[in-house]
């Protein structure tokens, strides 16, 4: 599946704070029941003045717990961006503006769950996360400055359904199934790094406290 919208954060009628996990303008993908699979691509709610966190996150079979959270090159208040997730059997990749800013591969080799039997469906929500999402949940919504919105646009969708396999067609040269394929090349490996070394604020892998008996498989080296 390949998915893309481009959205634009309001997310008050007030610069003040405004501590909300906002799924627009991005988006999430979920199966359903206890042992579900998600694709998560939300913005956290921020202290006025404070940039905004983007925070991603992979579920297979119910399990959760692999966030990458990171600040953004630019203020997604000011105008649409495009945000953009492929997800194929070998890979996620989450983009923002055709920039990869991560990748999770498929580790079942490790033994490590990867969402690929469930079918899902494309969600976008906005919600109140004020437990957690803004300072660690210290930072309380403040209802006062109500309503709180976001706006998007151009959606897009490319994937096969529930109830069909996938065949290819073509068009103007182009394969509409390429997204089952898709993998990062080498411009977008080095654009890659460039968001992980200066945009990246937390990343589960690296997070030792956490994980004091060591690193989830997935984040060893190979």
């Amino acid at each position: 599946m390949s998915i893309s919208l481009e959205g634009l954060i309001c997310s008050s009628s007030s610069s003040q704070a405004t501590p909300l996990a906002l799924s627009p303008p991005t988006m999430y993908l979920s199966s359903q029941g206890a042992t579900h699979d998600e694709i998560d691509f939300e913005f956290l709610g921020n202290v006025s003045g404070q940039p905004y966190i983007l925070h991603t996150n992979v579920f297979a079979q119910g399990k959760g717990g692999r966030e990458q959270q990171f600040y953004l090159w630019f203020d997604p208040t000011r105008n649409f961006h495009t945000y953009s997730i492929v997800w194929n059997p070998q890979r996620i990749i989450f983009l923002v503006d055709n920039i990869p800013i991560r990748e999770f591969n498929n580790a079942e080799k490790l033994g490590v769950p990867y969402p690929k039997s469930q079918p899902m469906r494309i969600y976008s929500s906005l919600w109140n996360a004020d437990d957690w999402a803004t300072r660690g949940g210290l930072v309380k919504t403040d209802w006062t400055k109500a309503p709180f919105t976001a706006y998007y646009r151009n959606f897009n969708a490319n994937a096969c359904t529930s109830a069909t396999s996938c065949s290819s067609t073509t068009k103007n040269g182009l394969r509409d199934d390429a997204w089952r394929t898709q993998e990062l090349d080498a411009w977008s490996r080095r654009r890659l790094r460039w968001v992980q070394k200066n945009y990246m604020i937390y990343n589960y892998c690296s997070d030792l406290k956490r994980f004091a008996q060591g690193v989830p498989p997935e984040c060893r080296p190979s």
